[in-house]
């Protein structure tokens, strides 16, 4: 035999594609070539997998060689093709027997023969399944990983020479649990004061709404953020595969650990990138928006974030996704998150502070508000104030309530919200359209509350966006208080929330 053909995939954005790997062995000079739009990585992979095939026991055959990556219109990007590659050398050399036609390959070879950890194991077993591919081979210690997807029969291969022997022997790593490398988070029982603070992050986490904090240096505003994470409900089934997925594709799922099971709290410095931020760069990589999905993305320092970056919040916050396009193609990942933005009055913070005086002149103030453009201002849902904590609060025993406890709530309304809510792309109050706001808040709103949207709509200058996030957060509201009209207490409250005024 001297032609081979084994099934393989290829990653756009979190999603695979089925590639098929097509190895032609014929006459004439010795020669490896690989064509179909492979990349340096990919192009590598000669000497990678030649290599490994001598460590391994096999011998590689000196003839003119042919891998073909199909489709050839697609970009084929890492070091993930060589196994495939390896595999349907030796079967069209004729070195091992069986059937490949029905199997996948995913993963990197070493020169002595073992594989190494490939990166978007996931969602291109994920691919493998829903192709109905019977079984996919990957690297040993991706199996945990590859597992996660049910409906597929996974092996995991530790070395070239195993191939030799029957599946069945092949060692089976032991399934590792999910872990979180999440960040040690703050409970909010020990944030002194700032009662109305810890209200709004309640009716923040409750609806997935974004909020803006906004105060004088030391005022608490980090350690208010910091505990958000500690109040927003476990990541149920489906949302914790989609995170891991992002995960999986980055490279930032720990070795042996298959699972991400806590909620994602990003928080990049101010210095970063606009493909940090959102995605991109020379290999399409996910950006902090997506490693953010169904979790906490903080920007402290709000605007001291380049323009550009800020300015490209605005798809995801809208959409809940982002589509990074290239000259060599796109990719789409989702950037479903809760924006919480962090930032000071003025340059030097003390903008309207009783105790210390501002050194800033009104045109440097209003220079600062204004690095953050009006239609970005009008996605946050909750704007707050931070003043400084006073003498006795800080003294004072702590009386405040326990995440644990404000956790219990949130996923009390998170559940009404997720049955109302059914049937819909939609898990929470924030994510909610203008058909499920007129359904869902409009038609809801009790005859006391309506005047006073009226006067809010106007006193305001509301926009059409920033009129329905208002109805958004006062369902929220409702929720919390286990009400299904939206009554004027619960308008009022969240009409408080708003930006008074554009600077």
């Amino acid at each position: 035999m001297t032609l081979a053909r084994v099934r393989s995939g290829a990653l756009l954005g979190i999603e695979g594609i089925p590639l098929d790997v097509e190895v032609d062995i014929g006459s004439g000079l010795p020669a490896f070539n690989i064509v179909g739009l492979p990349d340096a990585a990919v192009q590598e992979a000669r000497e990678r997998v030649r290599a490994a095939i001598r460590n391994a026991g096999y011998e590689f055959p000196l003839r003119r060689i042919t891998v073909n990556l199909a489709p050839a219109d697609v970009r084929k990007e890492g070091p993930i093709y060589d196994l495939p590659i390896a595999v349907a050398l030796l079967v069209a050399s004729g070195q091992i027997e069986g059937r490949f036609e029905d199997v996948a390959l995913l993963g990197e070879l070493s020169l002595d023969g073992h594989l190494r950890h490939a990166n978007g194991v996931l969602p291109l077993v994920a691919m493998c399944r829903d192709a109905r591919i019977a079984t996919a081979i990957v690297p040993a210690e991706d199996v945990p990983e590859a597992r996660l997807v049910e409906g597929i029969e996974v092996f995991g291969l530790e070395t070239l020479t195993q191939l030799k022997e029957h599946p069945a022997n092949w060692p089976v790593p032991a399934l590792a649990e999910g872990v979180s490398d999440a960040m040690e988070v703050n409970d909010l029982s020990v944030v002194q004061g700032q009662e109305h603070v810890k209200r709004a992050l309640e009716v923040a986490t409750a609806g997935g709404h974004n909020l803006m904090l906004q105060g004088p240096p030391g005022a608490g505003k980090t350690l208010l953020a910091r505990t958000i994470p500690g109040l927003l409900p476990p990541l149920t089934p489906d949302e914790a595969l989609e995170v891991t997925k992002v995960y999986s594709v980055a490279g930032m799922l720990g070795r042996g650990h298959p699972m991400v099971v806590e909620r994602p709290f990003r928080a990049p410095h101010h210095t970063i990138s606009h493909a940090g931020l959102v995605g991109g760069g020379s290999k399409i990589r996910p950006g902090e928006v997506s490693l953010a999905h169904r979790g906490v993305l903080f920007l402290d320092e709000f605007p001291e974030f380049g323009a550009t970056a800020l300015e490209a919040l605005r798809e995801p916050l809208e959409s809940g996704s982002v589509t990074i396009s290239r000259a060599r193609g796109s990719a789409t990942f989702p950037a479903r998150f809760l924006l919480v933005a962090a930032m000071n009055p003025c340059p030097c913070g003390y903008h309207g502070d009783a105790r210390h005086h501002c050194t800033c002149a009104e045109a440097m103030v209003t220079r600062y508000q204004r690095r953050i453009s009006g239609p970005l201002l009008d996605r946050f849902d909750l704007f707050i104030d931070v003043p400084r904590v006073e003498y006795r609060e800080l003294t004072a025993a702590p009386s405040g309530e326990s995440s644990a406890a404000v956790r219990a709530r949130v996923a009390e309304a998170r559940e009404v919200q997720r049955g109302r809510l059914e049937g819909t792309p939609y898990i929470a109050n924030a994510e909610m359209g203008p058909l499920e706001v007129r359904e869902h808040c409009q038609q809801r709103l009790a005859p006391a509350a309506q005047p006073l949207l009226a006067s809010a709509m106007e006193r305001l200058a509301l926009s059409a966006r920033a009129f329905h996030r208002v109805l958004k957060v006062a369902r929220t509201i409702a929720d919390l208080a286990r009400s299904d009209a939206i009554e004027a207490p619960h308008l009022a409250e969240a009409v408080q929330y708003r930006r008074r005024a554009v600077d």
